[in-house]
């Protein structure tokens, strides 16, 4: 009897370690809309003059996975871990299969170049590590990762893709 008792509470401890040993950004949330990748370092050095800055060569791919149905984008939030945020206020609507980058500095917003600028010369991504939050305008949480330059970026390329 204590052989399997001994057993049992080994095989639910080493289920209950397998459980918790499951990382936050590897959670998969009910949304058609994922983070398909970052560029959290823009290539050069960083500067964030508005004028000749490079904060428009960091964005988020924001993808539309869903097979059927149109996703507007005003509402949804994007954050990251230290809590700057960006919200879409304007309408920017994506089909089924469409994506939108959101970028860093200042610039035209434009459906039909798939660009959204979020009006702030400010580098919103960390370089060393960050995680990356999408809201729905509910607040229910569409989609997270997180990342470090070590770990993550293997090639040092300052890119990342998450859902292909």
């Amino acid at each position: 009897m204590r052989i399997r008792l001994v057993a049992t509470t080994a095989a639910a401890a080493g289920a209950l370690a397998a459980l918790t040993a499951v990382p936050a950004h590897a959670a998969e949330y009910n949304s058609a809309l994922k983070i398909r990748g970052i560029q959290y370092d823009a290539p050069g050095s960083d500067s964030n003059r508005c004028s000749t800055g490079n904060t428009d060569e960091e964005y988020l791919t924001i993808k539309n996975y869903s097979r059927s149905t149109t996703v507007n984008l005003k509402g949804y939030v994007v954050k990251d871990a230290t809590g700057n945020k960006f919200t879409f206020t304007a309408g920017h609507t994506l089909q089924p299969g469409d994506y939108v980058k959101l970028r860093g500095g200042n610039g035209t917003d434009s459906d039909a170049n798939n660009v959204v600028y979020r009006d702030n010369c400010n580098f919103m991504w960390n370089n060393d590590k960050d995680t990356i939050y999408v809201y729905k305008p509910s607040g229910s949480r569409a989609d997270v990762h997180s990342y470090t330059k070590s770990g993550s970026d293997k090639d040092g390329n300052g890119y990342i893709t998450y859902h292909g």
